[in-house]
């Protein structure tokens, strides 16, 4: 109970941090929101807006008027002008979210299909010739810009060549064909140079690991290579790489806007970039506070793993 106590203030506390930075963020902006807003307004209609929207306060007290909304569960909707109430906030995180974490899914997914086994067996051949080219193809591709490697492969394999959809998102539901056609490019794109890191990191790590004395002692036992890496090494190596696989959503989420708003996913990275292009900082506000609650809980469920991988940790707790 104690440690679900900690989690839940840990929480609010990266919640109203975020937020509030945000906040101070977006005040710091030149020029005045409502003129974006409604531009073709009197200026007593803008007054109005500005009332609404709480624009007339300093910060301190539009991010308290903020945050009681926001734990009250109300999250606005966004202005589209004089008189005129837009889309409903908590509508469009509830159809742009699953895309954004559906996105990302597939990302860490292909990541780790091809980053744990090229770590390994660089792992394995350290110092050889194997280990020489995939640290120089490593290199190579963190030096990928994301939004270089999704406009290349746009002008590529759809303008040019026509073997993929150049934009837009299609539900799994309704075709899962053209769902991952339309997908391969985004995903790519943020995929290139996180592999690049998660092989790194897990052939450092295993390298270290393969000299431990366990691993003499189950080698020494006639253990197979095959088994003594994949069933001894590898699962203490796993430790640092799920630490960055959680802190690297923050990285994910940051892809995921690029890509989006390249290809036109309509995902919670678009709705960022929309929001900031239209001065909605309501909006905004609500959209990062829910970056930093997906971001809290994945960053515990990767603590939760810890127990999973290394039970050693969750002996040093009980002590």
């Amino acid at each position: 109970m104690r440690t679900v106590a900690r989690r839940v203030l840990q929480l609010l506390v990266v919640l109203i941090v975020v937020t509030f930075f945000t906040s101070i963020l977006t005040a710091l902006l030149p020029g005045d929101p409502v003129t974006t807003i409604a531009p073709f307004s009197s200026a007593q209609d803008r007054a109005n807006i500005r009332e609404q929207l709480h624009l007339n306060q300093n910060v301190v007290e539009r991010y308290g008027e903020w945050l009681k909304n926001f734990l009250s569960g109300d999250m606005g909707r966004e202005y589209a002008g004089t008189g005129i109430r837009g889309t409903d906030i908590y509508g469009r995180i509830k159809d742009t979210l699953p895309r954004s974490l559906l996105l990302m899914l597939y990302v860490q997914i292909l990541t780790l299909l091809i980053a744990v086994p090229l770590g390994v067996y660089s792992a394995y051949r350290a110092g050889g010739r194997f280990d020489d080219i995939a640290n120089g193809f490593a290199f190579f591709l963190l030096s990928i810009p994301i939004y270089v490697a999704a406009t290349l492969m746009l002008l590529f394999l759809s303008v040019e060549h026509h073997l993929l959809p150049s934009e837009g998102w299609v539900a799994f539901t309704t075709s899962p064909v053209e769902h991952f056609k339309h997908l391969v490019m985004p995903v790519l794109a943020i995929t290139l140079g996180q592999i690049a890191i998660y092989a790194r990191l897990l052939r450092t790590d295993m390298v270290a690991t393969l000299q431990e004395d366990f691993i003499l002692m189950a080698k020494s036992k006639g253990i197979s290579e095959r088994r003594v890496l994949w069933r001894h090494a590898l699962r203490p190596s796993s430790l640092t790489l799920l630490t960055v696989a959680g802190l690297n959503v923050g990285t994910l989420i940051g892809g995921a806007l690029i890509v989006e708003v390249i290809f036109h996913l309509n995902g919670l990275g678009f709705a960022i970039y929309d929001a900031i292009n239209r001065r909605q900082y309501i909006a905004l506000q609500d959209y990062i506070a829910v970056i930093a609650i997906v971001y809290v809980l994945v960053n515990f469920a990767v603590d939760g793993l810890y127990h999973v991988l290394d039970p050693r940790i969750r002996g040093a707790r009980i002590g």
